[in-house]
């Protein structure tokens, strides 16, 4: 049975309450995730589906203390907060940060609702094209680079460019290549190691032979230690939902 004073998406205690039409209530930041993803408005408890944006009450969570004192270093700010409070999502149409107050208006305007919301971005004047100053949209294959629309049409005109979804959308299938490779490279250092180490037990070897099987089995435990790094490397960078950003590494 759930509990009405936890979020059933979160499972955490409320956060900026919003009920729906169907008198179910979620976390704001979480119902519109969960929309996000769906690609529809619909109740994650009684599935009823909505046609368009539903109308949403919403609650404003008290501040807590936490919240009026100084940021840590390295945590985003909500650009509309004063005194400053850690912004929970980014809005790559807005190019701005918003705390769960300040972003309730993209989950209550139709036209905000469609604007794509991520993870919280420190660098959002990266989504801008240097040149003429518009968001990046296109990724060009000729030169295999990001581009605005206007660049589309001047600079890389007649080149194959193609949507920042659909470049991205195949580089994570030549990422996930990657990774399977890297680990299959893991898993067959592993094996030589340990089959190494088993025959200088077997035959106990003589000391200069067993120095040089040690030496060995450093490098490649050093080159295991390397890969195993990569492979966490890439299993972030596979997990970022900002394609732009994606693309950006």
């Amino acid at each position: 049975m759930s509990n009405p004073s936890r979020c059933c998406i979160c499972l955490d205690e409320f956060i900026n309450p919003a009920s729906l039409p169907c008198g179910h209530c979620f976390c704001l930041v979480c119902i519109g995730d969960y929309w996000r993803i769906k690609e529809s408005f619909q109740c994650p408890l009684c599935m009823t589906v909505f046609p368009k944006m539903p109308q949403l009450k919403t609650t404003h969570t008290p501040q807590t203390e936490n919240e009026t004192t100084p940021l840590k270093a390295g945590v985003v700010p909500c650009d509309f907060c004063r005194p400053k409070q850690p912004a929970v999502r980014s809005c790559l149409v807005c190019l701005a940060s918003y705390c769960n107050a300040h972003l309730e208006p993209h989950y209550h305007r139709e036209d905000l609702g469609r604007h794509l919301l991520v993870s919280v971005s420190k660098n959002l004047e990266d989504s801008l094209c240097r040149l003429h100053g518009r968001k990046l949209e296109r990724f060009c294959r000729s030169d295999r680079t990001l581009i605005c629309t206007m660049c589309n049409k001047t600079e890389h005109r007649g080149h194959h460019t193609v949507s920042i979804s659909k470049e991205a959308s195949k580089s994570k299938i030549k990422l996930k290549r990657k990774q399977i490779q890297l680990q299959q490279d893991i898993q067959d250092k592993l094996s030589v190691t340990e089959e190494m180490k088993l025959t200088a037990d077997l035959h106990e070897e003589p000391a200069e032979l067993w120095a040089r099987s040690k030496k060995l089995i450093k490098q490649l435990e050093e080159e295991i230690s390397k890969l195993t790094e990569r492979n966490a490397e890439l299993e972030q960078l596979s997990k970022t939902e900002d394609n732009l950003h994606f693309l950006q590494v």
